[in-house]
């Protein structure tokens, strides 16, 4: 765990992509679903996953988008990234969504569908 920008304890299932996000055009604010066919998350659902991806591009009303999936509760339990921008750091702020980045060398070891949790309190991160 590299720093610590949103506090939490999670426990959940990876969700990542090696694409970056951009909130505002690739995600339906109602079902958290990654509506870009471009995307290599295509269809996938953020509910209820620890979304683990490079970093967020594009509009800083991406926030925005965060705020509303978790309002309309689609949202991850989490977010990691390798490099958090403004939008996604303020939109999980505005959320309350747990958001950490980490080195490229644990973004390489973390593989979708496997088990995570992290606890930012005692700054642990553990995958298996």
């Amino acid at each position: 765990m590299k720093k610590i920008l949103v506090s939490g304890k999670v426990e959940g299932i990876v969700l990542k992509s090696e694409n970056p996000i951009n909130f505002l055009g690739t995600v339906d604010k109602k079902t958290g679903i990654i509506s870009d066919q471009n995307h290599d998350l295509y269809q996938k659902s953020l509910k209820d996953t620890v979304l683990v991806f490079p970093s967020g591009v594009g509009s800083s009303v991406g926030a925005y988008t965060i705020y509303s999936i978790k309002s309309n509760e689609s949202a991850p339990l989490a977010m990691i990234c390798k490099k958090a921008d403004l939008t996604v750091a303020t939109g999980c702020a505005l959320a309350n969504i747990p958001l950490i980045t980490i080195s490229d060398e644990e973004f390489a070891l973390i593989k979708n569908e496997m088990k995570i949790s992290f606890d930012t309190d005692s700054n642990l991160l553990d995958y298996s």
